[in-house]
Order: structure tokens, then C-alpha cells, then sequence
């Protein structure tokens, strides 16, 4: 979408107080974002490009705040329509807006709503591919305000890990996709809960900031009623020596060097 085709969209989408748009470097698309909210990190970009929608299917992103993945999935991919369940007011109202914003209204639905509803929501066995980056911390440590936005996008306020994926599971056709980004120390628990729930782990890969240091993400996808096989695959390393992106990550990112 070029540049010209953005303008005459903006006069239709309100941009509120506070907030941006920021340019995601595929295929023209921005996304409407407010730093004094919550705005998506690079884990949200690396699960965009990890996981897959092949044509014809239909995915949704649980928990899409401002809209960033089931925006980067259809820039990358040729599903047939994404969706996104999001149950922060703000985040929704941005999420459908940045969607206006970039004309993709036939290929993108926002919902406002409950993770732990989801399968209410939309009804069981409905999709061929389910992503989520949720809430990592399942403590409520250093909260201040248990109601800011930043509070309930980090930490398991609203949702548990178990909520998440119970209602993948019973949002995924047999045989489809999960696709989730988590830290590696719940790995563990992520693993079990997903075979609880009949999705069986398919791949893992850690991500590591340096080659050198630990690793501070792990991406992972597993398979609604698949059967056991699971493969590690090579890290994903995020920055060379001197601070610069490696080459995979700027191709993940759709940038040039």
C-alpha cells in the first residue's frame, strides 16, 4: 500500500492524544500505538515469523493488544482471515483502528473479549492456527497499579497459562496450530499443559539476545492431536558482538542493513 493510499486513510481514522503511528517496513502497513500504555516488543515480530498461515486457513492472535500480529500475518502470509480477541478497551478500540488505518477490513476482525471465552465466543474446532504472546509473569511482584495496562500486558492478571491454553485447544481444528512466545523458564509448565490439553509440542526454538548469554525466549509450536516428535531447532540469535542485528533478524523484520 503506498504512501498516498495511507494519507486518504488517515482522514478517516482517528488518531488519539498520546498516541503514534509507527511504520512496520511490510508491505506499507503502520500500527497505531501509545507508549504510555503498552506498545509490542520484538517477541510479538518474532512470532509473527515463526509461526504460519497457509492459504485458506483462518488463525487467531489471543490476546492481540494493539493489533501487531494479525497485522504482520497477513502481511506475510496467505491465510484466508485473521482474527484478533483482545479484552483491554483501549488496546481494542487501537487494534481496530490500525486495521482501518491500513484498509484491511475484509481480511482482519477485531473482537473485544475473554480469552477463558473464547471457545464461547467463537465456537470449538474454528481455527486452523491460534498464536499468543501472553502475560510472562505469573507473580504480582512490583505492581503498582493492578489496573494499568502495562500491569495486565506482562503479568497473569487476567489470564493463566492454563486458561490460554485450554481454549487453544478447543479453538483448533484436529491437526491444527499452536503457536505461543514465552520465556524459558516456564517451558516446563508450557509443555505440560499443552500435552494435558491434546496439543502435542512439534518445535521449540530459544532465542538468545548474544550467542554468549542465556537465552531470554523460547518460541514454540505444537499440533492439536498430533503425534510425539519434538524438535529443537538452531538458535535464534538477535544481536552480533557489536550490537548490531544479525542478518535472520533483519530478515524477520523485513528491514535492509
Amino acid at each position: 500500500m503506498d504512501d498516498k493510499r495511507i494519507d486518504i486513510l488517515k482522514l478517516n481514522v482517528k488518531i488519539l492524544e498520546n498516541e503514534r503511528i509507527d511504520d512496520l517496513e511490510r508491505n506499507g502497513y503502520k500500527i497505531i500505538q501509545n507508549p504510555k500504555e503498552f506498545c509490542f516488543g520484538m517477541d510479538a515480530v518474532l512470532l509473527s515469523g515463526y509461526a504460519s498461515v497457509n492459504e485458506g486457513e483462518k488463525s487467531i492472535d489471543l490476546g492481540c493488544g494493539n493489533g501487531i500480529i494479525p497485522i504482520l500475518l497477513e502481511a506475510k502470509n496467505e491465510g484466508e482471515k485473521y482474527f484478533g480477541l483482545e479484552i483491554q478497551e483501549a488496546s481494542f478500540d487501537r487494534a481496530k483502528r490500525s486495521v482501518m488505518l491500513n484498509g484491511l477490513e475484509d481480511k482482519i476482525q477485531i473482537d473485544k473479549g475473554d480469552i477463558k471465552e473464547a471457545s464461547k465466543i467463537y465456537g470449538k474446532a474454528k481455527f486452523d492456527v491460534v498464536t499468543s504472546n501472553p502475560p510472562y509473569m505469573n507473580e504480582n511482584h512490583g505492581i503498582k497499579n493492578p489496573d494499568e495496562p502495562k500491569a495486565i500486558a506482562r503479568h497473569e492478571l487476567l489470564l493463566t497459562l492454563e486458561d490460554l491454553i485450554r481454549e487453544s485447544a478447543a479453538l483448533l481444528v484436529p491437526s491444527g496450530r499452536f503457536y505461543m512466545v514465552h520465556r524459558p523458564h516456564r517451558l516446563l509448565d508450557i509443555i505440560m499443559l499443552m500435552k494435558q490439553y491434546r496439543i502435542e509440542p512439534k518445535r521449540i526454538r530459544f532465542v538468545y539476545p548474544y550467542v554468549d548469554k542465556e537465552a531470554n525466549m523460547v518460541l514454540i509450536e505444537g499440533i492439536r492431536g498430533g503425534k510425539p516428535f519434538l524438535k529443537v531447532e538452531e538458535p535464534l540469535i538477535v544481536y552480533n558482538k557489536d550490537g548490531s542485528y544479525t542478518d535472520e533478524i533483519y530478515e524477520i523484520y523485513g528491514k535492509e542493513k
